[in-house]
């Protein structure tokens, strides 16, 4: 086994036995690494790599929108409605070449991203507080 083998198959292993919070930082780190990588391509021309970064971080809102349960907390409805404007930002982002788009994306998910990490890392309970700090 070569080592970008090894690395691949360390990272699945990380995947499945992480725990739901540790998965859904993981999507936020890894949906912002895909934005900030398409920012950079679509400056320096590269449409190709600026597209696939998008259409993979369209998968991983995808992945996030079904993922919330309507009704298990007073948030998800409004999770809900960001990540389909999120999605229709990437979209047309993707279309019109706008890096300006992408970046306003990242603006706002970056404290979204934040605020699961610090969620994460919370103790029992405070979770819901640690969360609407970030979004207001």
């Amino acid at each position: 086994m070569n080592t970008a083998q090894k690395l691949a198959q360390l990272n699945r292993e990380a995947i499945l036995s992480a725990s739901p919070a540790t998965l859904l930082t993981m999507l936020y780190d890894r949906l912002l690494v895909d934005l900030n990588r398409a920012r950079q391509a679509q400056q320096n021309g590269d449409w190709q790599e600026a597209s696939e970064n998008l259409v993979h971080a369209q998968a991983i809102i995808t992945e996030l929108d079904a993922s919330l349960i309507d009704g298990q907390w007073d948030g998800s409805q409004g999770l809900r409605s960001l990540y389909a404007f999120l999605a229709q930002l990437l979209i047309d982002a993707n279309i019109k070449r706008d890096a300006q788009q992408v970046a306003q994306a990242i603006n706002l998910l970056e404290p979204l991203r934040t605020a699961w990490h610090e969620a994460a890392a919370a103790p029992a309970g405070s979770t819901e507080r640690t969360i609407g700090e970030h979004l207001g």
